[in-house]
């Protein structure tokens, strides 16, 4: 696992800070002409267990692996229960209204289309 930050303490029963740490999943961009790609590798983790919210410039994606199967008798596990979290500051030139999200086979996909003023287009030339 890469880099993990800091959640906000939780107390336990003995009012001592319980360390909760997030793992920070691998993300690829890419840039076309029309839009922004965000990929972020996040294994295991499903639609009910993730959240993208924007605030203002920031995005922000967390994601939720479980740890165990309810009512399961593990044999063997080397898998655990994993919360992600990673932060970007957008470009203003992306159109925040119209950023798609779908999850596809443990990745995020962040479809983070430019505003029209930014893209690059033809100017014609008059007589």
């Amino acid at each position: 696992m890469n880099t993990a930050i800091q959640k906000p303490s939780q107390t336990t029963e003995s009012n001592q800070p319980a360390p909760v740490t997030y793992a920070t999943p691998r993300v690829d961009i890419v840039e076309t002409k029309e839009a922004y790609r965000l990929e972020a590798e996040m294994p295991g983790v499903g639609k009910e267990g993730l959240e993208v919210s924007l605030d203002g410039n920031e995005l922000t994606i967390l994601g939720h692996r479980s740890a165990a199967l309810p009512g399961a008798e593990y044999l063997h596990r080397e898998s655990k229960a994993v919360d992600y979290r990673r932060v970007f500051e957008l470009d203003p030139a992306i159109d925040a209204a119209k950023i798609a999200a779908r999850m596809d086979q443990g990745v995020l996909v962040l479809d983070l289309p430019k505003s029209e003023h930014v893209k690059p287009r033809k100017v014609t030339i008059g007589d």
